[in-house]
């Protein structure tokens, strides 16, 4: 269970006064929302909606006044002239009740797509803005989908349900105050199918809520299954190794569980729910019966006991609203936590602003007994690593699979904040700098770039947004650089060809040519520090060769001589780097030039004899 859902089950285990008063917390959100995206249009929502209550109060007393007039000493001509004025009374209170509607439901439509929007734009701003690292986190990922799917959409059906709410609890006081100023006993006894219908309300919203949170990882394993069995990406080995079937049978087995568990809800549901109208059922013929004793008593005169009727049945309407808004909006204040967690968390893992900015071009980038552990992991991925990168220089990453390459080159451009140790660039401390200042400055490429769907020269351009190239000068010369002009050359409709199947007319790339068009934009970027992780491990002999040639010459040209970083398996393009570094099991184990590091003869010499060897038995 994903750790922000065992915070949660905290609170769906709490008793129902607890539970109770968390209800305005959610309330309180929704609220704010409304306030903040229109101070104006929430005002008069409210507004409308009291005047709705006092309209409905009216009326019901004003029809008092007409069975008073019609039957005190039984009805007459007379008396029927004499009630008109009454009967016109209630039914212009009953045509201000139907325009009052009209206005809510124009007020209400006006404000909840304002309210949405706003918080859907909170989730996004937030989670956009937090830390790379975030992203590393299991858990943080599985509550940004939660808080942005089941926080705002619960955002947006607790407006309807506050607003029936409000408008439900204004009508039945008004009932409630109306019964009462017919008869004192008459208000109490209402109360007994309220009782009811809200502890069933509240039963049943907490039965939903642990029902979520007792199946929130089988829904999170039913989506993986889902996805890979469907998603174009896997297509190829799912068929290729036969997967069909076994993906097929697990997403059944995994359905089939929760399916039980959704029949078991059900019918727990439905024991509650009808233990709770049974007894509400009860308190209504009480009310009835409690009126029938006051007209056979002579409590209440038989003028007043439509009235009563009346008030008893509007009572009973606006009850059944009333619960089941509380009902919806209980069980919606859970996923509204979901949201409100979220933005908190985002918070907590956004980088915090800081007036001191890194330098735009540092002489040297040094670190100072850096480690770094992912979160989640309890070995660190790098460990107490010291060195100095010096400006203009090219240096190459090497090491086996895990050994911390990738992660040493997100630390030292500041991507991800040390565990322990600093960075600094000049005297800099990244960890006190604007992360703007230091991320504006820097260029990665990825070894699996991002596919932008978006056009070809948009895809490198992308890489500096805003960079002024009229005439296309950097761009060509990025794309050359890289190779990717003889990816472009190839489309349809060259540069101007999007490059995405989610298109009819896009076009879709093979991992060697993205790869060409991920380097064309970190080239086009011209930042002072260059980080290149695998850039050519999908590439050709010739393609690899023109593409380190390309970085070799970017480093050494745009705005000023950049620092390079190439982390590489393959040894044999590095011979010519200002400096190797070798790394195994997340230390610093060699460092020094390629010859340096073959006259020592350690690891660096065993990984590239390994490599030479395969060239040198084919040769032979």
């Amino acid at each position: 269970m994903p750790e922000w859902a065992r915070v949660d089950e905290r609170a769906a285990a709490a008793g129902f006064g607890q539970a109770v008063r968390t209800l305005p917390t959610a309330v309180a959100v929704v609220l704010r929302l409304a306030w903040r995206t229109s101070p104006r249009l929430t005002v008069l929502a409210a507004f409308v909606h009291l005047v709705s209550g006092c309209v409905t109060a009216f009326g019901l007393l004003a029809t008092a006044n007409v069975f008073t007039a019609l039957l005190t000493h039984g009805p007459t001509p007379e008396r029927v002239l004499h009630s008109l004025p009454a009967l016109a009374v209630v039914a212009g209170s009953y045509a201000a009740r139907a325009l009052l509607d009209a206005a809510v439901a124009a007020v209400e439509g006006a404000l909840r797509p304002r309210i949405t929007t706003a918080a859907d734009h909170a989730v996004t701003a937030s989670v956009v803005r937090v830390g790379l690292l975030a992203f590393e986190d299991a858990d943080f990922r599985e509550l940004a989908k939660q808080g942005a799917r089941q926080g705002v959409r619960s955002i947006e059906t607790s407006l309807r349900e506050f607003a029936d709410l409000l408008s439900s609890l204004i009508s039945l006081l008004a009932a409630m105050i109306t019964a009462a100023l017919l008869n004192p006993w008459l208000a109490p006894v209402l109360l007994l199918a309220a009782a009811a219908n809200g502890w069933a309300s509240a039963r049943v919203a907490k039965l939903n809520y642990r029902h979520f949170l007792d199946t929130v990882s089988r829904h999170i394993r039913k989506t993986v299954v889902e996805e890979v069995a469907t998603w174009r990406t896997m297509a190829l080995e799912r068929h290729a190794l036969t997967l069909q079937e076994p993906l097929l049978a697990e997403y059944h087995r995994i359905s089939a569980s929760l399916m039980r568990e959704e029949v078991r809800l059900a019918h727990r549901r439905n024991l509650v729910r009808t233990t709770g109208r049974t007894a509400a059922g009860v308190g209504t013929a009480i009310a009835y019966l409690v009126l029938g004793w006051l007209l056979y008593t002579g409590g209440m005169p038989l003028a007043l006991a439509g009235t009563a009727v009346l008030a008893m049945r509007t009572a009973s309407t606006a009850l059944s609203t009333t619960t089941r808004a509380v009902n919806a909006l209980y069980e919606d204040s859970f996923y509204i936590g979901f949201y409100h967690q979220l933005l908190t968390e985002s918070a907590r893992r956004r980088p915090a602003p800081s007036a001191l900015l890194a330098p735009a071009d540092p002489a040297e980038i040094r670190l100072d007994g850096v480690s770094f552990t992912y979160p989640g992991q309890q070995e660190p991925a790098l460990r107490d690593i010291s060195l100095t990168l010096r400006r203009g220089e090219v240096v190459a990453l090497v090491g086996e699979n895990g050994s911390g390459k990738t992660t040493l080159g997100k630390l030292l451009t500041g991507l991800y904040p040390p565990s322990a140790g600093t960075v600094h660039w000049d005297d800099v401390d990244l960890a006190l700098a604007d992360p703007a200042s230091v991320h504006e400055n820097i260029a990665v490429i990825a070894q699996e770039p991002a596919e932008w769907p978006m056009t070809a020269a948009t895809n490198v351009t992308v890489g500096r947004l805003g960079r002024a190239d009229p005439d296309a000068v950097a761009w060509r010369e990025a794309v050359t650089a890289s190779g990717a002009d003889e990816v472009i050359a190839a489309l349809p409709l060259k540069e101007h060809t999007v490059l995405s199947k989610k298109f009819n007319d896009g076009q879709d790339l093979s991992g060697g040519q993205w790869q060409r068009m991920g380097i064309a934009r970190g080239i086009y970027r011209d930042a002072s520090v260059l980080v290149a992780d695998e850039p050519t491990a999908a590439l050709d002999a010739r393609a690899e060769a023109r593409v380190f040639a390309g970085l070799q010459r970017a480093s050494a040209s745009g705005h000023g001589k950049r620092t390079t970083v190439l982390v590489t398996h393959r040894l044999a393009n590095i011979r010519t780097a200002d400096r190797i570094l070798v790394l195994d099991k997340g230390k610093l184990v060699e460092q020094g030039t390629h010859h340096e590091l073959l006259a020592a003869g350690g690891l660096y010499h065993e990984l590239y004899e390994i490599q030479a060897r395969a060239y040198r038995s084919e040769a032979a």
